[in-house]
């Protein structure tokens, strides 16, 4: 899996750097989104991913800098596929899944309907309904009628997803669960509802020790798959393979949390303990500490002690105020580098294993596969 970073600034994009866009590349090729400032598509296509391989996009709350890039973004898409009526007819329409917060549904349907914009595939807009706690005192505004009884032609129905607590009252919200993955939300303190996501994938099976197969009679073919699959066969001599007698220690899965913007992540904690990788926000050095506050925004300092306190191996920090200059770029007598911003990480992890790096716009992250499992004897 690969992380790339289409925009890492916040508010506005400049010529030196895009607002917020981040792709989870999987080993297959394709593409989960989170987030999609103004300007993403063309992000995009600096990078080597393919627009036509995003089956998933998840946005962490409404702001125009997560948003204002996703409706030109489905149009490209829509157009890059270069799909016939025929393709349709014979292989079905590909089909988009669409997650973020009440409201991302009437925005989608709003900007595509009214600058009349067909899409060649499909989509289904997914939302999070947020608790009330979610709504920062003050800005009981932000709870506008968001209901909508239109849709786009392209349009499947979606779903309206409501947090579970656990015992303990922390909340959950649900969004996929398949044989690969689990996607999960949870909330974090901004100035409007928002979220982070947890992408956690599942144990695989361990390597096949063909020198065992071959010992066994088995010979390559579509009996390996069988096994790898979790199934046992039987030989031709009666003899029963179960899978564990020729398969490796499994492999663990990777857990990867990607946080929208916040003053605090903690309300997520209980979701995220020993995640491989933490993209977190330091909108603002730690000088200006009172300001990212003011504005639900966190410091390197704010981010390394969240990255502390859950155990996360890597954090990658983004979202940084335009006044912070590009580590590739020269700065004037005037001008800040993000180089300061990863130093006050840095310092403030000082002394343990955390590997900390700023991701600057384009920037790839590998996320390396988990150590197998070994069983001591």
């Amino acid at each position: 899996m690969k992380l790339h970073f289409l925009g890492t600034g916040s508010s506005y994009p400049t010529t030196k750097r895009g607002v917020s866009a981040t792709a989870l590349q999987h080993d297959d090729g394709s593409v989960w989104l989170f987030d999609c400032g103004e300007g993403t598509q063309i992000q995009a296509q600096k990078v080597a991913i393919s627009k036509k391989k995003i089956t998933n996009i998840f946005i962490t709350h409404l702001h125009g800098d997560h948003i204002f890039g996703l409706p030109g973004l489905l149009c490209t898409i829509s157009s890059q596929m270069g799909l016939t009526e025929e393709d349709i007819r014979n292989k079905g329409a590909p089909v988009v899944d669409i997650f973020g917060p009440l409201g991302l549904n009437k925005y989608i349907i709003a900007s595509l309907t009214l600058s009349h914009s067909p899409l060649v595939f499909q989509f289904r807009v997914h939302e999070l309904i947020p608790e009330d706690v979610q709504y920062p005192e003050g800005n009981e505004d932000v709870k506008n009628d968001v209901s909508l009884q239109t849709s786009h032609p392209s349009q499947l129905p979606g779903t309206c997803i409501k947090a579970t607590a656990d015992s303990f009252g922390n909340l959950l919200w649900q969004l996929k669960d398949d044989d690969r993955w689990c996607v999960a939300a949870g909330w974090i303190h901004h100035r409007v509802p928002t979220f982070g996501f947890v992408i956690r994938e599942k144990e695989r099976p361990g390597t096949l020790d063909k020198e065992k197969l071959l010992a066994l009679g088995i010979k390559p073919g579509p009996l390996y798959g069988q096994l790898k699959g979790g199934k046992s066969l039987t030989t031709e001599d009666g003899r029963t393979v179960t899978p564990d007698m020729v398969l490796g220690p499994p492999i663990p899965g990777r857990t990867v949390v990607i946080l929208g913007d916040t003053s605090d992540a903690s309300p997520l904690a209980h979701l995220v303990q020993g995640c491989d990788v933490l993209v977190h926000e330091a909108t603002h050095d730690n000088s200006l500490k009172d300001k990212a506050l003011e504005f639900g925004h966190s410091t390197p300092l704010q981010a390394a002690a969240f990255a502390k306190a859950i155990g996360a191996k890597t954090l990658l920090l983004n979202h940084f105020s335009q006044r912070y200059v590009p580590a590739s770029k020269e700065t004037s007598e005037t001008e800040d580098s993000i180089t300061l911003l990863e130093e006050q990480a840095l310092s403030a992890v000082a002394g343990t294993s955390i590997h900390v790096q700023c991701a600057d716009d384009l920037f790839v992250y590998n996320i390396p596969s988990q150590t197998r499992n070994v069983t001591l004897s």
